[in-house]
């Protein structure tokens, strides 16, 4: 796969802080990727650097496999910031005019307009917008040069969950259209729903990058209940069982390696008992993502 994006040991300071620390990074073409971290992790700063908004201390990237112009910035779109519209022109208005400053062919409007659900709300005034509403503007002006690469910084920040779930369907169908997106965010959930690959920063450092579908690999835990007195110590039996513990009126068993909860429903089955209950959990990237900080925390005080 074609390498988008190539960062080498980027770095940014300010002052006594460092807001960027020797980031190493590649995003492959047609990639969702989420640059995921709690706030003051480096992920806006990150962001402003690929795009030429601050200037790294040290390091380098590049796009395409070519140093960053300003012609090259074309073929990428941005929302970096909640962007100025004029608050008395309406979505149309608005959009031929971000058209003209970036030299966008104005036929792009209508299909930009369509991709984020405005079409029927475009001659109403910008501020009657809702935020939801503001924010996928925003993106439809992102759109308008039918950039490669799409860029978002926490592009569902502030928004209800309908307008978060209203974000993530078009993210996904921009997505489709083969771009590639760079997302920044937070909110975890929304990063597993839409991503297809994820890098965890923490002040400013790298802790771990990867595919999505990786999280949960090589743990899967089963919550069963069924009406039998001796329920635990059949659980314990079972030869995929590495451990039963209890939760509220469930047992949770954490099968080993190889073992499935297909295998438990069959053992229980032939020991007479009908679970009423047996649904599997893996690892959330919630849990990940908290696992990995925990042992980034570990690392820094053991080298401390």
């Amino acid at each position: 796969m074609e390498t988008v994006l190539s960062i080498q040991q980027l770095t940014k300071n300010f002052g006594r802080l460092c807001a960027v620390n020797n980031l190493n990074l590649e995003v492959k073409r047609g990639q969702v990727f989420g640059m995921l971290g709690p706030n003051g992790s480096g992920k806006t700063t990150t962001l402003g650097m690929l795009m030429g908004v601050t200037n790294p201390s040290s390091g380098s990237f590049n796009w395409f496999g070519q140093t960053p112009t300003h012609q090259l910035r074309k073929r990428i779109g941005a929302v970096l910031e909640h962007p100025i519209f004029y608050p008395y022109l309406s979505g149309q208005k608005n959009l031929e005019l971000m058209a003209l400053i970036k030299e966008a062919p104005l036929e792009n409007i209508s299909r930009v307009l369509e991709l984020v659900e405005l079409s029927g709300r475009k001659d109403d005034k910008y501020k009657t917008y809702s935020l939801g509403m503001k924010q996928r503007l925003a993106i439809a002006s992102a759109l308008l040069n039918d950039p490669i690469v799409l860029i978002l910084d926490e592009p569902t920040n502030g928004l209800d969950p309908m307008g978060i779930a209203e974000i993530r369907e078009i993210i996904k169908r921009i997505a489709n259209d083969g771009r590639t997106i760079i997302l920044a965010s937070h909110l975890l959930d929304e990063v597993q729903k839409v991503c297809t690959h994820f890098a965890i920063l923490r002040k400013g450092n790298m802790v771990h990058s990867g595919p999505v579908d990786d999280v949960g690999k090589g743990e899967e835990t089963v919550e069963v209940a069924a009406f039998h007195d001796d329920l635990p110590l059949i659980l314990g039996a079972f030869a995929g069982t590495a451990g039963v513990k209890k939760d509220g009126s469930n047992y949770v068993v954490k099968m080993k390696d190889g073992f499935h909860s297909l295998e438990l429903n069959r053992y229980l089955f032939e020991k007479g008992i009908v679970a009423s209950h047996l649904v599997t959990q893996k690892k959330s990237l919630e849990k990940q993502f908290l696992e990995i900080l925990a042992e980034a925390d570990h690392a820094a005080l053991a080298k401390g």
